[in-house]
């Protein structure tokens, strides 16, 4: 079903990585991981990617700046953006949308609700 879409997971909390990077694989995905921002803007420029699931909180480049690089390149246009992150308070998800999200997870969050996040953004 998603053989060809391709999925950039950044968060820099390893147990979360493998989790979702295992579950995405199962699913179909092709599946590329990012411990920290400089490393996810490598993937984003790299590679033509569907959905991009980002942490807000990471080393060195945020999710929010990261997000705004997508949103502002044409070549990105397709992109999609989910922030998973543990900033929930409500300014943080409006902050988080009006950078340009397309959705917003908060930790902790359900393995099953993302995934169908991810599936509705693939659309």
């Amino acid at each position: 079903m998603n053989s060809h879409k391709r999925v950039l997971i950044a968060d820099d909390e390893p147990n979360i990585l493998l989790s979702l990077e295992f579950l995405m694989r199962k699913k179909g995905f092709d599946v590329f991981i990012a411990r920290n921002g400089s490393e996810a803007m490598e993937i984003i420029k790299k590679q033509k990617l569907d959905v991009a699931v980002l942490d807000i909180m990471m080393p060195d480049i945020d999710g929010y700046q990261i997000c705004k690089y997508i949103k502002e390149h044409e070549a990105y246009a397709n992109c999609k953006v989910l922030f998973l992150s543990a900033k929930s308070k409500e300014a943080d998800i409006e902050k988080g949308f009006a950078t340009g999200a397309d959705a917003y997870v908060t930790k902790p969050f359900s393995t099953r609700d993302l995934m169908q996040r991810v599936l509705d953004l693939c659309q």
